[in-house]
């Protein structure tokens, strides 16, 4: 399997674990993004994984999107498109034909990061993880599909 940039894919037993690194709190910026729907897409379509684990690297699970992306979109139509973006990715998680876990680590589950993990079929925390969506404190609301879910 392929390596990504900033999510590792290594596969163990039939278990596929897809790392998310991009420190330090592994926000979801949009090569992140990318390269998790790439590393996702490759787990699904190896017939030989039976389960994927999605996890974070560097003793965090994914704090968030990264704020740093949102403020400089340039239009509110680029970024309506890249909420849909991740709309269909975190819709592909939630619909995929193996079973999905979300092995939360860290302290932080927030924002984006918490909406990744609500897309999973199952959620498997450490003890003392925090859970929210502080983007209601920005004015956003939340945009990846954590509403309906």
């Amino acid at each position: 399997m392929a390596d990504y940039p900033t999510v590792h894919l290594t596969i163990q037993d039939r278990v596929a674990i897809l790392a998310i690194d991009h420190p330090p709190v592994n926000a979801l910026d949009e090569k992140t993004l990318s390269d998790l729907k790439a590393a996702f897409g490759a787990a699904v379509d190896n017939n030989e994984i039976k389960v994927i684990v999605i996890t974070g690297d560097n003793k965090s699970f994914v704090a968030g999107a990264d704020i740093r992306d949102l403020a400089a979109m340039p239009t509110v139509e680029l970024a309506a498109e890249k909420a849909e973006q991740g709309q269909r990715l975190f819709n592909q998680i939630e619909c995929a034909p193996k079973p999905v876990i979300a092995a939360i680590n860290g302290r932080y589950c927030l924002g984006g990061g918490n909406e990744l993990a609500m897309a999973c079929h199952l959620r498997i925390a450490e003890e003392g993880a925090e859970f929210g969506q502080p983007e209601i404190k920005l004015g956003l609301v939340p945009g990846w599909g954590a509403s309906k879910r």
